[in-house]
């Protein structure tokens, strides 16, 4: 049995809270992750990389190691690569984060969220190897992950980075190729407030002579450089492959894409649900990296493939979508997709963390929103309404404005309100995803 004794977050031996291992559920294993290390980001790679070695979990040498940094996007990059590969045939792991509603949701195994049973044995695991270490609860997550994927052998492990890339809690673990997905500024106080620091950070997942796709076309000189210094094998976007969309075929009304590199050349290729930039450096890796995935397989890969959160449509009338936007850059990528609601009102119901860049993600959307809804997030690191409100561009802020303590009351409002023929986007954090998924669910009840 382990027993730590914790108070205010952070180990104290005259706290009279302790935390006992044995028979522990899932949320008390959480709660004690919180608590043991004094800060939620402890960015470097020293002391998880040692637990690591000691757990013998850092080397995937019969498993093949697909690393995916950006600023956005990597989830969804993931989540299609992993369907590709399950449609091939092939075992894969993937570690994401964060969750919205269950911290299982960080850990999947062929498409399949693993059982808090399952992460319980590994954090014992880990809890024993740690011993004078002190870990973060991402750390932990991550160690958690490794240990999964190597009791049960896979032919590939996705490890999606956390935070930047070189630092990140992934990165102690050698992968065969990586994908870096887009590259702007979020985190500036861990990651720099330049895209040339924050491309010299996400380098950090590249090895020598490995596979590196680039899919941010506006590449920053620092990750040519560090790719040229190591000696990656980097394929760009615009140069080593390029896609488009192609005109709607007018027998079926379906509009599809087209994929080239000098590997692969693929025409009609379906629209994914997911951002089709991302769709493009998964393609560009399975046709490089596995040449013997078939065309049929990517395209009934792509077709499948879903990610909670990501321009997700839950109602149909009135229409409302689900994004976990909180950074500019996914904001630009959000308020370009809502064009497609062109000629109905679209309503916005916005809930972000202060210490996001409220005003500029609020401005990236402020074209393509009619009515502004903001609400409070019930979460210490959560902006108020009001806040949200001082943040919004000068011409949106009138007295229509509806702002809302929580997210039961502000869906209770909106959805009285709302013509059948709107549109509703709901977005600004995972938080904010997750609170209204559970305020659609309790109104059915």
């Amino acid at each position: 049995m382990f027993e730590i004794t914790f108070v205010n977050g952070i180990n104290d031996l005259n706290s009279t809270t302790a935390f006992s291992a044995q028979n522990a559920k899932l949320d008390q294993w959480l709660e004690h992750l919180l608590a043991i290390h004094p800060s939620e980001i402890d960015m470097g790679l020293s002391r998880v990389a040692l637990v690591g070695q000691r757990l013998g979990i850092t080397d995937f040498a019969n498993t093949q190691v697909i690393t995916v940094a950006g600023t956005n996007g990597k989830g969804t990059t993931c989540a299609m690569l992993e369907s590709i590969l399950r449609q091939a045939g092939k075992s894969v792991g993937v570690y994401s984060s964060p969750h919205i509603h269950l911290f299982n949701e960080r850990f999947r195994i062929n498409q399949q969220n693993v059982t808090d049973a399952q992460i319980i044995t590994a954090f014992n695991a880990i809890e024993v190897a740690r011993a004078e270490i002190s870990l973060t609860y991402f750390e932990f997550a991550t160690l958690a992950a490794l240990w999964l994927f190597t009791e049960k052998p896979l032919d590939v492990v996705l490890l999606e980075v956390g935070l930047g890339g070189r630092l990140d809690a992934t990165n102690i673990v050698d992968s065969n190729a990586t994908i870096i997905t887009a590259i702007d500024l979020d985190h500036q106080e861990y990651l720099g407030d330049t895209r040339e620091a924050v491309g010299r950070e996400k380098a950090g997942i590249m090895r020598e002579n490995c596979l590196s796709i680039i899919g941010e076309p506006d590449i920053p000189a620092s990750l040519e450089d560090v790719a040229s210094q190591i000696g990656s094998e980097v394929r760009r976007v615009g140069q080593q492959f390029s896609y488009t969309m192609l005109p709607v075929n007018t027998d079926n009304g379906q509009q599809s894409w087209a994929f080239s590199s000098q590997h692969r050349h693929i025409d009609a290729l379906p629209v994914p649900s997911l951002p089709l930039p991302n769709a493009a450096s998964v393609v560009a890796l399975v046709s490089e990296f596995w040449p013997s995935i078939s065309n049929h397989h990517i395209a009934n890969g792509l077709q499948l493939a879903t990610l909670p959160g990501r321009i997700e449509q839950v109602k149909s009338a009135p229409v409302v979508l689900l994004d976990v936007a909180h950074n500019p850059h996914a904001a630009l990528y959000l308020a370009q997709q809502l064009k497609k609601y062109n000629g109905k009102k679209i309503h916005a119901l916005c809930g972000m963390l202060k210490d996001k860049d409220m005003a500029a993600v609020l401005a990236c959307l402020e074209p393509v929103i009619d009515h502004w809804n903001l609400v409070s997030l019930d979460n210490p690191r959560g902006a108020c309404a009001r806040m949200l409100y001082q943040a919004l561009p000068q011409a949106c802020q009138r007295a229509d404005v509806g702002q809302f303590d929580t997210m039961d009351k502000a869906w209770e409002t909106l959805a009285m309100t709302i013509s059948a023929d709107d549109v509703l986007i709901v977005f600004g954090s995972f938080f904010t995803v997750a609170a209204m998924q559970a305020a659609l669910a309790d109104s059915l009840t």
